[in-house]
């Protein structure tokens, strides 16, 4: 065999090698043609199968990943702290009315204080400066928890309300037995009902004596007589049948009225509180005493409107109809405990924490309807107080029934809620 014979024989064995090869691989690839990767570096050959699998794999990851961040960040818990950023409601409101909240003197400390601080200008106690914390035993006063509030108002530049001289609740047992120890309701003689209605009427006269003696000079508005109207109690006058009515008749309210005038003085302003001060019959039986305590010379300022409303009802025009009707009698008003329940009043479901948007949106809507009446009304409005300031610390929590409610403009962790920025935008 000549030389170029046996070259032409390796050549077609070389081809056909090469050949084999590549239909192997061909076929080992599942059919795909070759793709020579640039970024490799090597010059390496890489399938375009490869390459799909790589991008495929990298972005499915890159979701995952998101989903994961997302799914991180929701999960994360809120913490409770001041939005510095966002505007005092004090400060918006300062050309038309101061604005207040309820407080206990634990919130005088930490970060709800701050919040207090940031947001109002007027304080009320809300527990406190009740008979039962003031004096629980006849002639034993406790005065640490309310100079504790008076101390942090005056550190504050803060106005401070007294929050109430005289309730049916929250008042001691001792207050209304006899000089036996035996409740004065139940007493039928007639002689020892009239020394029993005197007695009490002296305790209600010492105990207004030392309260106003000790914090007229720091606190010149106050709630003097509290929740005294119950139409449903059945009292043609609509009193609430109280052991203050049954002992005294009407008698203890002008008492206390006039002994506070007479210990504070002319520079303290006088309050009859009450809630469902907006019902056209609670109202009017309300305003009928009212009337005849001033024909008397019974010297009360004003009246407080405690407002405690829902997201339902009442109407605005009701609220303010009540008001500029006292204003007739030229009284003051003044909202001493507002907040706006996300539940009617006949619902005792519970949301839970998951309150629904839509429902914070009706909260918000209805806040800003309020002040919106409440700008327009301010020439009878001297004060609008809430009855708390943030969703973490509110009695309705527990009333009427123990769930999670949402009445004010702040939520648990202390940020502004669709409520606060509905009242902003209605003092624009």
């Amino acid at each position: 065999m000549t030389d170029k014979a046996k070259k032409w024989i390796l050549i077609l064995i070389g081809g056909s090698i090469i050949m084999i090869t590549v239909l192997t691989a061909f076929l080992l690839n599942g059919g795909r043609v070759f793709h020579y990767n640039s970024d490799s570096g090597s010059g390496n050959v890489s399938s375009v199968k490869n390459e799909e699998n790589k991008e495929e794999t990298l972005g499915g990851n890159e979701e995952e990943n998101q989903d994961v961040e997302k799914k991180d960040l929701a999960d994360e818990p809120i913490e409770p702290s001041i939005e510095e950023d966002i505007p005092s409601l004090a400060e918006v409101y300062k050309d038309y009315f101061p604005i207040g909240a309820a407080i206990e003197p634990k919130y005088t400390t930490g970060l709800i204080a701050e919040l207090y601080k940031k947001h109002v200008n007027m304080l009320v106690a809300e527990n406190c400066m009740k008979p039962e914390a003031i004096q629980p035993t006849e002639g034993n006063f406790n005065w640490e928890a309310g100079d504790k509030l008076v101390e942090f108002a005056k550190e504050n530049g803060m106005e401070l309300r007294f929050h109430t001289l005289v309730w049916h609740n929250q008042t001691p047992d001792w207050f209304f037995l006899d000089k036996e120890g035996k409740p004065m309701v139940e007493e039928t003689d007639p002689k020892k009902r009239e020394e029993n209605k005197q007695l009490l009427l002296k305790r209600l006269e010492d105990h207004i004596t030392a309260v106003v003696s000790r914090y007229k000079d720091d606190i010149k508005s106050w709630d003097v007589v509290n929740e005294v109207i119950e139409p449903g109690d059945g009292n043609p006058d609509g009193m609430r049948n109280s052991p203050w009515y049954q002992i005294t008749g009407t008698e203890f309210i002008e008492r206390a009225f006039r002994v506070a005038r007479e210990v504070g003085g002319e520079d303290l302003k006088l309050y009859i509180n009450d809630y469902g001060t907006d019902n056209p019959v609670k109202r009017d039986h309300l305003y009928n005493l009212v009337k005849d305590m001033l024909d008397k010379g019974v010297p009360i300022d004003g009246v407080g409107h405690q407002t405690h409303i829902d997201v339902y009802s009442p109407s605005v025009d009701r609220i303010i109809e009540s008001m500029k009707k006292f204003a007739e009698l030229g009284l003051d008003n003044i909202v001493t405990e507002l907040d706006m329940s996300i539940y009617s009043w006949n619902n005792r479901s519970d949301y839970g924490d998951n309150i629904p948007e839509d429902i914070l949106q009706l909260q918000a809507k209805r806040y800003k309807e309020l002040f919106d009446a409440f700008k327009e009304n301010k020439d009878i409005l001297s004060a609008v107080v809430f009855w708390g300031i943030s969703d973490k610390y509110s009695w309705l929590d527990g009333f009427p029934v123990r769930r999670t409610n949402a009445p004010l403009l702040f939520d648990r962790n202390f940020h502004a809620k669709p409520a606060f920025w509905a009242v902003i935008d209605s003092s624009n």
